[in-house]
């Protein structure tokens, strides 16, 4: 009896064991899919685009990415559910996994691609660091894809303006209508969204008794990090501003000079 017991107690734990083991292989082999595939399509932008640069190419990518991740993350929080101010610290919703899964192998190849160019300071790689160990432990937990997901969403809404600022610059139209557009909605998002909602996502994360700790230690050094960025992107947005004022200040005396010389010279 005793053996019987042991034997079957033996088979279930090979079982659950062979089931994890499953499991942690299929998510591998998805976060090495979408390496693969991110990786693939920087490739045929460079052969497409021969006579751009490198971080032209890979900025295609990250703005692919940007409008592909932004679509997925805002099904999943307000259709797919569940929402991520109520539930946070849920199971992971098999969509949830595979989103996550494709946004993995990018940060992966963007983390790469950084590292290899240098191209990036430390506070960017510190954030794609983190997003990397977030993803990775929601998919080996099987819960929190909620919160992350609603982050990727709060992340990447911002990105594609991001790419556009540099690509207006890089073809010379930076300096234009468009440019002033591009910027002003890019510091709009990045307040309201980044900084404003993830400081209530933040907040219904810290008070819920759900979610491990280990990851709302993530979620307190991911707004960390966004608040870096807010104090540089306020500065930018200061200097513009009084650039313009001064723009401004010195074309309305131009004008204003102008009539009154037209003015004087009438009598």
């Amino acid at each position: 009896m005793t053996r019987c017991c042991f034997l079957r107690v033996h088979s279930l734990f090979f079982w659950f064991w062979s089931l994890c083991h499953r499991m942690a292989l299929a998510l591998c082999l998805q976060a090495l899919c979408s390496l693969g595939g991110w990786l693939s399509l920087y490739v045929s932008f460079c052969r497409l685009n021969k006579h751009r640069s490198y971080e032209w190419n890979c900025r295609l990518v990250t703005f692919t990415h940007g409008i592909l991740s932004i679509g997925l993350s805002a099904y999943i929080g307000f259709i797919d559910g569940p929402w991520p101010f109520t539930h946070p610290g849920s199971p992971n919703t098999p969509l949830q996994v595979h989103v996550l899964c494709l946004t993995l192998g990018y940060f992966i190849f963007d983390l790469g691609w950084c590292i290899y160019f240098q191209s990036e300071g430390p506070l960017m790689l510190a954030h794609h660091t983190l997003s990397i160990l977030g993803i990775i432990v929601a998919l080996v937990l099987g819960e929190s894809g909620t919160e992350v997901n609603a982050v990727l969403f709060g992340s990447e809404i911002t990105n594609p303006l991001l790419q556009m600022r540099w690509f207006l610059r890089e073809t010379g139209h930076y300096h234009s209508f468009t440019g002033d557009v591009v910027d002003f909605l890019f510091v709009a998002l990045f307040t309201g969204v980044r900084i404003g909602v993830g400081a209530c996502l933040l907040f219904c994360e810290m008070v819920s008794p759900t979610p491990k700790w280990f990851v709302k230690v993530g979620g307190v050094a991911m707004y960390v990090v966004s608040w870096c960025f807010m104090f540089s992107i306020w500065r930018f947005a200061w200097r513009k501003s009084i650039k313009k004022y001064h723009t401004w200040r010195s074309r309305w005396s131009e004008e204003r000079q102008l009539r009154l010389n037209g003015h004087l010279k009438a009598h």
